[in-house]
């Protein structure tokens, strides 16, 4: 089956934009993780609708702080380039939406945050105004706040790259642009000095599970023939390699796309984005875990 890849540049073209958000005085009271919403079934829902999903824009790649106080997502409007938006609790508080500006202009885009297991450095792709020139970037926590933002000094650079998701134990994915591939590269003394292509058939925009027992990825629906992307899944087998990728199934994927998936640091929740809806919505859903559980295969 044929690596699907979606151009960054026709991606960013269909989305819009909306005008909405919240000051820091009008901004709802909101407590407990994941902004006080009642966690969803088997059947995704919209994620805090009119807070973070906000209809007219592009909602997506979204990562949570290990203790869930802390939340970073991306924002793309109908023309620019996105960033990523930020909240966190204080005084047991959800505080008012944010731009996290990273780079302070050195990109002209932010997008994919993935904050790592440790909750002491956020990954992140940063590119130029023209949508060139991908790279991972990433920040460290400070006693308050975070550094300024570094480019990563590793191989992964010497291409276009985005969408960077790490494993518990240091290992990352990501996606390779340049070459239209899935890559991944091993931790070494906190660097990754070495590159390799994940050896899987289709996908792209890959999150890897905490274990590595699981990738997640999106792609065309060669089964239906559908041109639209839907969420699949590769398991681990004992040997090392990956299964067939195995299709989330009519409840996760719709007639719309679905992309950038990826998985709460409790191991509970499936996040991801479904754009092209009617009325030019695309926001974030999210969907218990037991529906990647339900298409394990029986060992």
């Amino acid at each position: 089956m044929k690596y699907i890849c979606i151009s960054i540049t026709l991606l960013f073209s269909i989305l819009a934009f909306s005008s909405k958000s919240y000051s820091h005085d009008e901004f709802p009271i909101l407590q407990g993780p994941y902004f006080g919403q009642k966690p969803p079934g088997l059947i995704p829902e919209l994620f805090a609708p009119g807070i973070v999903s906000i209809n007219g824009r592009y909602d997506f790649g979204i990562s949570f702080s290990p203790d869930l106080d802390e939340v970073y997502f991306s924002v793309q409007p109908k023309e620019g380039t996105a960033d990523i938006y930020f909240s966190k609790i204080e005084d047991k508080k959800w505080k008012a939406i944010q731009k996290a500006k990273f780079t302070k202009g050195q990109k002209a885009g932010e997008m994919e945050p993935f904050v790592r297991a440790d909750g002491k450095r956020i990954y992140f792709t940063g590119y130029s105004s023209d949508f060139s020139g991908e790279e991972i970037w990433y920040v460290d926590r400070l006693d308050k706040g975070w550094s300024n933002a570094i480019k990563l000094d590793s191989p992964i650079n010497d291409d276009d790259v985005m969408n960077l998701t790490q494993a518990k134990n240091g290992d990352v994915f990501y996606d390779n642009r340049s070459k239209r591939k899935m890559y991944y590269s091993s931790s070494k003394n906190g660097g990754f000095p070495k590159v390799q292509e994940v050896e899987v058939e289709i996908g792209s925009h890959a999150f890897i599970s905490s274990s590595q027992d699981y990738l997640l990825v999106q792609a065309q629906n060669k089964e239906d023939q559908k041109s639209n992307s839907d969420i699949y899944v590769y398991f681990k087998e004992k040997d090392g390699a990956w299964t067939k990728p195995i299709n989330l199934g009519n409840t996760v994927n719709s007639d719309f796309h679905e992309r950038v998936p990826g998985v709460t640091p409790d191991g509970k929740y499936l996040f991801f984005s479904r754009y092209n809806e009617e009325g030019g919505i695309a926001n974030l859903y999210w969907v218990s875990t037991e529906v990647i559980e339900n298409v394990r295969p029986k060992l």
